[in-house]
C-alpha cells in the first residue's frame, strides 16, 4: 500500500510523486492502493499526483484505489470532474 504524506501541495508534489512512483514499481498486488488517511494539507496538486499514480498503475496492468480520502479531497475531486479517481478499486 502506498501512503500519501500529511502535506501534498504544489511545493511537495514532485518529491511525493517520485517517492510514490518508486513504491509503485515494487507493489506486487494486482491493485495499487493509496492510503490518503494522513493527508491534512493539500491543494489540486494532490489530485495531479493521484492521477499520475493511477496512470502508472494502469500502464503496469494494475487496478488503482484510494482509501480513506479526506472529505475535502473528495469534494475537490468532484469539483474538477475527477470523482472517479476516488471511486472503489478497478482492475
Amino acid at each position: 500500500m502506498l501512503v500519501l504524506p500529511s502535506s501534498l501541495t504544489l511545493r511537495e508534489a514532485r518529491a511525493a510523486l517520485g517517492a510514490l512512483t518508486q513504491a509503485l514499481q515494487t507493489e506486487a498486488s494486482a491493485v495499487v492502493t493509496v492510503d490518503a488517511s494522513g493527508l491534512q494539507r493539500f491543494d489540486t496538486a494532490a489530485l495531479a499526483v493521484l492521477l499520475e499514480c493511477r496512470r502508472l498503475a494502469e500502464a503496469a496492468g494494475k487496478g488503482f484505489a484510494v482509501q480513506q480520502a479526506p472529505p475535502r479531497l473528495a469534494e475537490l475531486a468532484r469539483l474538477y470532474g475527477l470523482g472517479v479517481l476516488l471511486a472503489p478499486a478497478t482492475g
